[in-house]
């Protein structure tokens, strides 16, 4: 069953009528709101949505929505590996990649021996490059890592590396390349040594054009180096659900990490695509960060829908975008170790849930995910906090911060957290209507908290996680497939034609529109 149009028409009317009592209001009118719409997971996290605009009669009518919906059972079909990406006909199994062997609801499957097969023989790899032990084709160790790969084989990886690895030690240093622009290619490259430099080539076809093209960069670097192409296999390591082309590539079987096609690109850190955070931050520090994604997941699992995270977050998500029409929301990091939280999500949520019609193939009747922007809370302060403040856009804020850090000195994490802090209750509160219009800001603007007790591994698998299962819980709401993304497609495969024009091929540019027939020309031009 799934949510009708006059489900959805009721609850836009429930949002006008919350918005027209105000949020002010309902923070002043209702004691206790602050113990009621607080909730924790462990003692590692807690989210405060009393700055929201939502009330407790507002959540039980998502409750019972997520309900007809069918949301218990399609997280049941989520963890028992049935198909639910029904467009490919696969299950999403991401979640099986961090359960521990022997548990779970596929405790006896065999591919969850696979996966801990797999990740026995990365974590090996990575010990031994750690330990030095692992050496290029001159002898020399290889300290430094270059990763080739481009959306979820990238922003996962190097997302649990910057927040993770310290500021000082002698870990081993990566690099991430993703895309084909090749000053930022050079840039990477200028900082490394060919004998002591490993690259990863992670795509899960083997066949993603980018990162075919910067392997091709990465094996001419090393050849100029003075390591022969025929010399390169120390060098060169593959992550792909397509061993078989990986192979055809010349890698060698004991250089290809491998996973399946049931984990998608963006859910795809917990799996060998997470080689490099083994790397920079040790086996047993990528082990946390896959047992606290698997807390997420037996919290997502056990909780009861009115207690769970994952649930309640996905609900007020649907809440704000398809009831209130409310289309971008802004997530906050007030902390430089997750500055890439932002863009992980971004990819996480827009890719998963930016569809226009449903599992039908039928247009939607609401508006479906929203827009995820954002950066560095303390910075975003001196650029765009002004329209958050004041302008006419009404943009849902999400602010994540950490109570502890063991590399701060208190005074920073103090002024932090009351940057922060004071952000949040400047949103709501406003200020005074004494003040001339220009320096008047309304209040009464939403946004929750996100409070971590301190960032590290088993804290940040549990936080992504809970980012993962509340983008499925909107999809179940919208009775769409977070699971495919065949928008992405269609560039990939117009990019092909282009390059033919751009080359001067005449055929190529007769099937182009008009407008990028003569961009093509002054482009062909302008090159000579």
């Amino acid at each position: 069953m799934t949510v009708s149009t006059t489900d959805w028409q009721e609850l836009s009317a429930c949002y006008r009528a919350l918005a027209a009592r105000g949020l002010r209001a309902l923070v002043a009118e209702e004691p206790g709101r602050v113990s009621r719409l607080s909730f924790d997971f462990e003692d590692r996290l807690r989210v405060d949505a009393s700055k929201d605009l939502v009330d407790e009669p507002t959540l039980e009518r998502l409750l019972a929505l997520a309900h007809k919906a069918g949301l218990e059972d399609w997280r049941r079909r989520l963890f028992e590996g049935e198909p639910v990406n029904d467009t490919e006909q696969r299950p999403a199994l991401h979640t099986l990649l961090r359960t521990p062997a022997g548990t779970g609801p596929l405790a006896d499957d065999p591919r969850l021996a696979e996966v801990h097969a797999v990740l026995e023989r990365s974590a090996g790899f990575a010990e031994r490059l750690r330990a030095g032990t692992h050496c290029g084709a001159g002898g020399a160790a290889l300290d430094t890592v270059v990763n080739l790969g481009i959306g979820g084989s990238r922003w996962g990886p190097e997302l649990a590396i910057r927040a993770l690895q310290p500021e000082r030690g002698d870990d081993p240093r990566v690099h991430f390349i993703s895309s084909v622009d090749g000053h930022a290619a050079r840039q990477v490259l200028a900082a490394c040594e060919p004998a002591r430099t490993l690259f990863v080539v992670s795509s899960k076809s083997f066949t993603t054009a980018e990162t075919t093209l910067n392997l091709a960069l990465a094996r001419d670097w090393l050849a100029a180096g003075g390591i022969a192409h025929a010399d390169q296999g120390p060098h060169l390591v593959a992550v792909t659900a397509n061993p078989e082309r990986a192979q055809a590539q010349g890698f060698e079987l004991a250089a290809i990490f491998p996973f399946r096609d049931w984990v998608g690109g963006r859910y795809s850190l917990w799996s060998a695509i997470g080689l490099p955070v083994q790397i920079a931050l040790g086996a047993a520090a990528f082990r946390e960060l896959l047992a606290g994604a698997w807390a997420m997941d037996r919290h997502f699992i056990d909780t009861p829908l009115q207690q769970n995270l994952p649930v309640l977050l996905g609900l007020l998500d649907v809440w704000h975008a398809s009831a209130g029409g409310l289309d971008t929301r802004a997530l906050l990091p007030y902390d430089g170790r997750l500055g890439l939280l932002p863009t992980w999500v971004q990819q996480l949520a827009m890719e998963s849930n930016g569809k226009g019609v449903d599992r039908a193939g039928a247009p939607l009747a609401v508006q479906s995910s929203p827009v995820w922007w954002g950066g560095g809370g303390n910075d975003g302060q001196h650029t765009f906090y002004q329209l958050l403040h004041q302008g006419t856009p009404r943009v849902p804020v999400e602010f994540v911060v950490a109570a502890q850090d063991d590399e701060d000195g208190p005074e920073h994490r103090r002024a932090l957290l009351a940057n922060c802090l004071a952000q949040a209750q400047a949103l709501l509160e406003g200020t005074g209507a004494e003040l001339e219009g220009y320096r008047a800001c309304p209040g009464g603007r939403p946004s929750l908290t996100v409070l971590l007790r301190r960032i590290d591994a088993y804290t940040l698998g549990a936080l992504l996680a809970l980012y993962e299962h509340r983008i499925f819980v909107q999809g179940v709401l919208w009775n769409i497939n977070p699971f495919d993304q065949w928008g992405v497609e269609l560039g990939k495969k117009l990019a092909g034609g282009l390059e033919q024009a751009l080359q001067g091929d005449a055929d190529a540019a007769v099937r182009l529109d008009e407008s990028t027939r003569a961009l093509v020309a002054r482009v062909r031009d302008w090159q000579g």
